[in-house]
Order: C-alpha cells, then sequence, then structure tokens
C-alpha cells in the first residue's frame, strides 16, 4: 500500500492584517500621506480641469464658466488621473516601508526614486486602467481580477527596478493568492467609496450655493483632491503590504530588505 505525498498547505495572505495595517499607516501617518497624495491630486485635478472645465472636473452639471470639455479632453484628462495615480503610489510604495519599520518620513526623499521609474509606471497604470475598465463592463468580477493580477505592478518596478516588465512580474507574484488579494481590494474599496460618495455630495451641495467661482471651484477642487490623496493613500499603502507579504511567503524577502533598496 502506498501513501501519496503530502502537500503542504498554502500560507494565507492575511486579509485582516493587510487591511488592519493599511489602516493602521494611513492614519498614523495621515499629515505625511496626505502630502504625498493631496500634493499631486491637486495639480492633477487642476491640469484636468484646464483640459475638461471645472464642472466635468467636479462631477457638476452646471454652468461652466472655465470652459467645457470634448470628447478628446476627457479622455486625456483620464489618462493625466491615472498617470497621477501611478506617481502617487510610487511616493507611497516608499512611505509604507519607512512606516512599517518605524524610520523617519520624508517625502522629499521619495521624490527621485519615483522619478527614476516614471515612464514604466504611468504607462503600466494607464493600461491596468484600460483593462480594468473593460473589466468592469463585464460585471465588475472582472475589473476586480484584473487589479489583483496587477495590484502590485508600482512597487515591483520600484523595488525590482523591472520596468516595463512590472505587470508580468505583478502576475506572477499573485498567482495562487489573486482571490485573498480581491478581498483585500473589496473591503479597502469599500470605505473608499463610501468617502468618495461624500465628498461628491458635500461639492455637489455647496459649490452651487458659493457658485462655480474662484472660491467655489477652488473648494470643491480642495475637497476632490482630499478624497483622492485618501483613496490613493490607502490603496498605495494597501498595495506595498500586499507586495511585502507575497514576496515574504514566495520568496523569504522581509521588508527591511525590500526598504533597504531606497537607502
Amino acid at each position: 500500500m502506498t501513501s501519496s505525498p503530502s502537500i503542504a498547505p498554502k500560507t494565507p495572505l492575511g486579509v485582516g492584517s493587510i487591511v488592519s495595517n493599511s489602516f493602521s499607516i494611513l492614519f498614523r501617518n495621515i499629515v505625511a500621506v496626505m502630502i504625498v497624495a493631496f500634493v499631486p491630486s491637486f495639480i492633477g485635478l487642476l491640469m484636468s480641469a484646464g483640459m475638461n472645465g471645472a464642472s466635468a472636473t467636479l462631477g457638476l452639471a452646471v454652468g461652466d464658466p472655465f470652459g467645457t470639455g470634448s470628447v478628446t479632453t476627457i479622455i486625456l484628462g483620464i489618462i493625466l488621473q491615472l498617470g497621477i495615480q501611478g506617481l502617487t503610489i510610487a511616493l507611497l510604495v516608499q512611505l509604507a516601508y519607512d512606516a512599517k519599520l518605524g524610520r523617519p518620513i520624508t517625502p522629499g526623499a521619495y521624490i527621485p526614486p519615483a522619478l527614476k521609474s516614471i515612464v514604466p509606471i504611468v504607462v503600466l497604470s494607464l493600461v491596468i486602467g484600460i483593462l480594468a475598465t473593460i473589466g468592469f463592463m463585464l460585471l465588475i468580477i472582472p475589473g476586480l481580477l484584473v487589479y489583483a493580477v496587477y495590484c502590485v505592478t508600482t512597487p515591483a518596478i520600484m523595488i525590482e527596478r523591472v520596468g516595463f516588465g512590472g505587470m508580468t512580474r505583478s502576475a506572477s507574484l499573485t498567482k495562487e493568492y489573486r482571490w485573498p488579494i480581491v478581498g483585500v481590494l473589496i473591503l479597502l474599496g469599500i470605505c473608499t467609496f463610501g468617502l468618495t460618495i461624500v465628498t461628491s455630495f458635500l461639492v455637489a451641495a455647496i459649490v452651487p450655493i458659493i457658485g462655480l467661482n474662484f472660491v467655489g471651484f477652488g473648494l470643491g477642487l480642495v475637497l476632490s483632491a482630499l478624497m483622492a490623496g485618501f483613496t490613493y493613500g490607502l490603496s498605495g499603502i494597501g498595495a506595498a503590504l500586499i507586495y511585502a507579504r507575497l514576496r515574504d511567503i514566495k520568496e523569504g524577502v522581509s521588508v527591511d530588505k525590500l526598504a533597504a533598496v531606497f537607502d
């Protein structure tokens, strides 16, 4: 009688731990996170307003003295936002590891490494965004799976300097852990979606009262940038922690070794 070889159980990703640590790092370093995430979000929204008009940028169906956006400029605005998101996450990857290790948070020091990898990060962020959009049009779940497969693309580019191979590296790392990663994305997404709804309601309620003038537009822009900064902050930190956990499980690489890349 022969006995079949035992198969070691797969090491769990630790969905609850990643989610709780993401919130913990975010709120313990909220000022630094908002500096890192708010500034590019604000600049991106301002540039989008220049291309698409103020009302389109703020999501308002009101008269727009700043001009109206054509289909082309709206698409360019979406591309710009995806690029800003990729850059912001590149900055937050470094912040997350410093925070995880209890090291000083130095936003200015995160810019040079991010700029070195900016081209593949922005291009691949656009590709992932397009694929995810197509996936969400196919009943949502395919879109979540796209994000699960490629969610550690930016951390892989930042840490391993894989350039345009970031998507391939992410697909390899996330293999066998994509459904748990979907769980992380859903839990983090519930919070950011709720914040987006509240912020959109505030902008829609306050700006028409003030009017779409300099003050009204400025207030709406700041609220939208704060919302985007919080969203990018949470998603960027979550991506960094997912990447660190996958490297630890699959390759035995600890967070301190990952962070040492930036020293």
